[in-house]
């Protein structure tokens, strides 16, 4: 909780390349089995915020965790996932939370960076062939 906006703790969690790059045909570039074990220890019990595009490659809710996707469907509906329409009507319904954590893709991301309170950022040092980019970070 941010004690002075009495809001919870936005979080940005990503890994990226020496290019900024995070992802190609809308699937992470490498396996890291560390980081994913470090993502899943640092997120278990928060609520997780990812766009529509994040979750179809993820495939499923993620465990042990509130899942919100962001879609511009407002009709969408996934079975244990909150949808809303803007990552501001998401973070609305999620002000009672200690720490929300920002797991992608990238246009979630970007409308994420401004508001953010921390970043856990794991950096590659590698460059991959990508079509994302997290340029401001």
């Amino acid at each position: 909780m941010n004690v002075m906006t009495n809001k919870p703790l936005i979080s940005l969690i990503v890994a990226i390349d020496e290019n900024k790059a995070i992802g190609k045909d809308n699937q992470l570039l490498w396996h890291l089995p560390n980081d994913l074990k470090f993502f899943k220890k640092t997120t278990s019990g928060h609520t997780v915020i990812m766009g529509r595009k994040t979750y179809d490659s993820i495939g499923k809710p993620l465990p042990n965790r509130r899942n919100i996707v962001i879609s511009r469907n407002k009709d969408l509906k996934i079975e244990g996932v909150e949808a809303y329409t803007s990552l501001a009507a998401a973070l609305e319904n999620s002000v009672s939370e200690e720490e929300v954590f920002i797991i992608g893709g990238a246009e979630i991301y970007k409308q994420a960076l401004p508001l953010t309170d921390k970043i856990y950022l794991t950096q590659v040092y590698h460059k991959f062939d990508a079509d994302t980019y997290l340029e401001n970070l």
